[in-house]
């Protein structure tokens, strides 16, 4: 069941996380303070699926594991914690704090400071993600043989 639902939830999870991205870039580039504001308060109600979702390939990524530390299970293995500790330290936080000033109409040089800061750590995130589902498409031989090789 773990083969299933890992690649199910780590693809669901990095697509909210880059919705959540996108989303925020288009609305702070071209969006007005009440579409801004709309959007900093739909993400945090994402998190009802995010988390989940991240905790699911967690899980079954762990038990995929067997064990392992080596290899590219290794490598993914060192990216997690990095992953974990931006999310829990950098991206929730500053997305409820920016959901909050938005809600309060307060779009000042601190909402801007930490929407930059929540950009960069999600940018962040993306990649490290992107590289654990490389790494993963690697150990199931679903990328070609040059791309294994790199």
């Amino acid at each position: 069941m773990s083969k299933l639902i890992h690649p199910i939830a780590g693809v669901f999870a990095t697509g909210l996380i880059a919705v959540f991205w996108l989303s925020t870039v288009v609305v702070e580039t071209l969006g007005t303070h009440a579409q801004i504001a709309t959007v900093k308060l739909a993400i945090p109600w994402g998190f009802l699926l995010l988390v989940p979702a991240l905790a699911a390939t967690g899980g079954t990524g762990f038990i995929r594991s067997r064990g392992a530390r080596g290899g590219l299970v290794g490598r993914k293995l060192r990216r997690m914690p990095i992953i974990a500790a931006n999310g829990a330290i950098v991206l929730i936080p500053a997305a409820l704090f920016l959901a909050w000033k938005a809600d309060a109409g307060e779009f000042d040089t601190v909402f801007y400071v930490v929407q930059a800061v929540e950009l960069l750590a999600g940018a962040v995130n993306l990649t490290l993600l992107a590289l654990n589902m490389r790494d993963g498409l690697r150990m199931t031989r679903r990328l070609p043989m040059s791309a294994r090789s790199r």
